[in-house]
């Protein structure tokens, strides 16, 4: 495990070095938001990052719902069954009635999608929701129900798998030899350099992402791979 905090976000990293998977706490005024929630042997080292921050957990809510992102909610809402859960009603769409062909790229999903969802869904969001100081971005490519969370005190932005930086920055579905894995369970790349766009116009300040480290200022990045993304469907 590894912890990383900085502007109210702590990242918390299971499997660091191997494969990645990164969960985030934000803290926000009286009380803790957690964004996606790893792995099961996740729950733990969740479960202990907030005690030590010593704030209630009030809100749990998914970039999406694959298997890593979904491994410890059982045990988290155990441990706090007052915390709301929340993703996109597109992922919940997905997760009741899975279709062969999804939403408007007419491709097959992928990933690890669970059989049944493990915890009953308080609400859903959509564009435009606010979650305590988080405003939700929809923005579908690595899933078709995938949303980013936009931090308006400090225009921090957590996309999860909608772009990566283990094995280098890229859009999911730009595959890096050095950590092809999101690209393995991406629904459409085009749809994400769409999305990636968008994000950009929120001209964020920290880009944290569900496989790898936080990268500050990356909006020249961001320009590089949308580049790199278009030049890989030309």
């Amino acid at each position: 495990m590894r912890n990383v905090s900085q502007n109210y976000i702590t990242q918390i990293t299971t499997l660091p070095f191997l494969f990645p998977v990164n969960c985030y706490l934000i803290t926000d005024g009286d009380s803790l938001t957690l964004i996606d929630a790893g792995l099961p042997m996740s729950a733990k080292k969740i479960l202990w990052n907030i005690a030590m921050i010593g704030l209630p957990l009030r809100y749990i809510v998914l970039t999406h719902a694959h298997g890593d992102h979904i491994g410890a909610l059982q045990a988290i809402t155990k441990a706090h069954p007052d915390a709301q859960v929340m993703l996109s009603a597109r992922e919940l769409q997905l997760l009741k009635n899975p279709e062969p062909y999804a939403f408007e790229a007419q491709k097959p999903t992928k990933g690890s999608y669970p059989k049944a969802f493990p915890v009953k869904v308080t609400k859903t969001i959509g564009e435009g929701d606010m979650v305590g100081s988080l405003s939700v971005i929809e923005t579908p490519g690595h899933t078709p129900g995938s949303i980013s969370f936009f931090d308006n005190r400090t225009k921090a932005i957590i996309v999860g798998d909608l772009l990566q930086t283990k094995g280098g920055l890229a859009i999911a579905g730009d595959t890096r030899p050095l950590f092809p894995f999101p690209t393995m369970g991406t629904w459409d790349l085009e749809t994400g350099i769409a999305s990636t766009e968008k994000i950009m116009l929120h001209n964020p300040s920290i880009l944290a992402v569900g496989h790898g480290q936080m990268i500050p200022e990356p909006m020249p990045l961001l320009e590089k791979v949308v580049t790199r993304a278009k030049n890989k469907l030309n």
